[in-house]
């Protein structure tokens, strides 16, 4: 085999490993999490205690799955209109606690 093949053999064989790794620490990760989040946007629920990307903590008053508009309670009497995507996650009071005393420590 000429010399020249080898190198531009190995050559590829780099790019190719380069690729695979960029896929692996890049791409994978973030498809994981929008279809983790997506899957979250589908199964809300009216009563559900939920954070927004904002960082306000209320509870599911209303799902309007047609328009992907979530009607939320963040005080006595206080509905906010959000958008389900900027709904991160379920509030877990206890996790959330459990975590600030150990960043306390």
């Amino acid at each position: 085999m000429p010399p020249f093949l080898e190198n531009l053999l190995f050559d590829l064989f780099i790019i190719f490993l380069f690729s695979v790794g960029v896929y692996s620490f890049l791409v994978m990760p973030r498809q994981r999490e929008f279809k983790k989040r997506q899957k979250l946007v589908r199964s809300l629920k009216v009563g559900t205690e939920v954070l927004t990307y904002g960082g306000l903590i209320g509870t599911i008053k209303q799902v309007d799955s047609d328009t992907g508009i979530v009607l939320v309670e963040v005080a006595k009497g206080l509905e906010l209109r959000f958008i389900a995507a900027s709904i991160t996650q379920e509030f877990d009071a206890k996790a959330y606690a459990d975590s600030a005393k150990q960043n306390m420590k």
